[in-house]
């Protein structure tokens, strides 16, 4: 019945992704893809949390299975990553498509790194 929990966080993660995508891109008026760095970092914190919480026993690995491989699964999203950073460089923008590839990088490690350590404060270790 795993499969079910990973079910019902993607069943969530994909409309919350979606959601929140185009509720910060309306925002800015600029061809850089903030929902998609938004969601992606969102996920990393999550993740981040998520994972320092089950290494601290604080959270069971279903909890895992549907946060962690459900609804970040399916909140983060690299393809479309992948695909805007292709289309900010074909259209001649190659700043700012090396730009979303290192500050997303940069932000989702630290993104992690952040929810990891809040898990471990929270957690007393």
């Amino acid at each position: 019945m795993n499969w079910l929990v990973v079910i019902v966080g993607a069943a969530v993660g994909a409309p919350l992704r979606y959601l929140t995508d185009r509720a910060v891109q309306v925002r800015h008026d600029s061809v850089f893809p903030w929902g998609t760095f938004v969601v992606n970092a969102g996920a990393c914190l999550v993740l981040g949390a998520l994972t320092g919480a089950v290494l601290d026993g604080a959270a069971s690995s279903r909890l895992s299975l549907l946060l962690g491989t459900g609804l970040c699964g399916a909140l983060s999203t690299y393809s479309t990553f992948s695909y805007e950073t292709l289309r900010l460089a074909e259209r001649g923008w190659k700043f700012l498509a090396v730009a979303n590839v290192a500050g997303s990088v940069l932000v989702g490690l630290g993104a992690v790194h952040l929810g990891w350590q809040v898990a471990g404060a929270l957690g007393g270790n």
